[in-house]
């Protein structure tokens, strides 16, 4: 039998992932410091969510910015103060602030940025001689993929870090229009290759190949097996770490995994121009029924957010359901949400996966 921990190590850079796990960046405010750094001290990566993390702050309305600069700042210190692993940072490109904090999170030392919904073709502009802070992109298909590498190493001389490729499978905003979800053209098992493929051109200075991390949809030790034997690198996993006791959302949010049936998760129209995967509930059914809930715009957060158009403020519908206030929001999923049976800690889940990946491998030799 082969265990996980004799798979080689995930190298992004010079920073070493004992286990090749990296947890998912999943707004807004589920993945905080407490989480992020519970599965660092794992020897995996934790990743700390950026949307509306000013969220508590006291003029989150009035000071939109500084005090998402200022809750960015603290959650990556608070990180630090509870681990020596290795701390990530996903900043979506859609975010209007994505520049300050893109720079925050580097004067921070942050570890690595994870950045997508959108191309971030720019990333590397922001990091100074002396930045650490190593860049992955997070792309849906081989084409964008490549068009990253090929900007970052014309306009930076800089070909990224790793790339995660995200499938259909995963949860919130998916970077595919929705007649191509259900497509087996583009899961995930064909664009792992398909990216890895397509990165070949392009290496680092070391003469290293680019890792390829894989995503949405991965839930089991067996399924970490599957794609690490595929080529990935590593796997990026989000759905499974919400129902932890480390996780950053309101009990009511992880209960709401738990009680979810595989009937409960659809994908919705998000004002933000996107499909997106989530669970259906109450909030849910009014929006589908064509009532719209009234709201003010205090600061315009995403960029392709058609405000006139919009039934609501999606913003506030994942605050409220981050505080557990279901009948004012609702929480987005992966495909393999309805999975969860009951709430565990972040160590109990890191041996589960270690004892099934085991597993497979053990039936995969008798």
């Amino acid at each position: 039998m082969s265990s996980i921990l004799e798979h080689p190590p995930l190298e992004i850079g010079d920073i070493t992932a004992k286990l090749p796990i990296i947890q998912g960046g999943m707004g807004v405010g589920i993945s905080l410091h407490r989480l992020a750094a519970a599965v660092a001290n794992e020897g995996g990566i934790g990743i700390i969510a950026t949307p509306n993390i000013g969220m508590l702050e006291p003029d989150f309305l009035s000071n939109y910015q500084e005090a998402n600069v200022r809750a960015l700042k603290e959650e990556i210190q608070r990180a630090r103060k509870l681990t020596r692993g290795i701390i990530g940072v996903n900043i979506m490109v859609a975010l209007t602030t994505f520049g300050s904090l893109v720079k925050t999170v580097v004067e921070a030392g942050a570890d690595i940025i994870f950045s997508g919904a959108g191309l971030p073709l720019l990333l590397p502009g922001f990091l100074q001689k002396d930045s650490k802070t190593k860049l992955a992109p997070i792309v849906s298909s081989g084409r964008a993929a490549r068009i990253i590498a090929k900007k970052w190493t014309q306009n930076y001389n800089y070909p990224p870090d790793a790339v995660v490729v995200e499938g259909p499978l995963a949860g919130g905003h998916l970077g595919f229009k929705e007649e191509d979800i259900d497509n087996p053209e583009f899961i995930l098992e064909k664009l792992v290759p398909e990216v890895i493929r397509e990165l070949r051109p392009f290496t680092k200075k070391d003469g290293k190949p680019i890792p390829v991390i894989a995503a949405g949809g991965i839930y089991t030790g067996e399924d970490i097996r599957r794609f690490l034997q595929l080529g990935a690198a590593g796997v990026q996993m989000a759905t499974r770490f919400v129902t932890t006791h480390e996780c950053d959302a309101n009990i009511r949010f992880k209960e709401a995994y738990i009680r979810a049936r595989k009937s409960d998760i659809i994908i919705i129209q998000s004002p933000v121009g996107m499909p997106g995967k989530a669970i259906r509930n109450s909030f849910l059914d009014e929006v589908s029924r064509g009532k719209r809930k009234p709201f003010t715009c205090p600061y315009h957060c995403l960029k392709t957010c058609e405000l006139e158009k919009s039934p609501f403020c999606i913003s506030f519908a994942l605050i409220n359901a981050q505080k557990g206030n279901l009948d004012r929001g609702f929480t987005f999923c992966g495909a393999n949400a309805y999975r969860a049976e009951k709430i565990i800690s972040v160590h109990e889940l890191m041996e589960t996966l270690k004892e099934e990946y085991q597993e497979a491998s053990s039936k995969e030799k008798t």
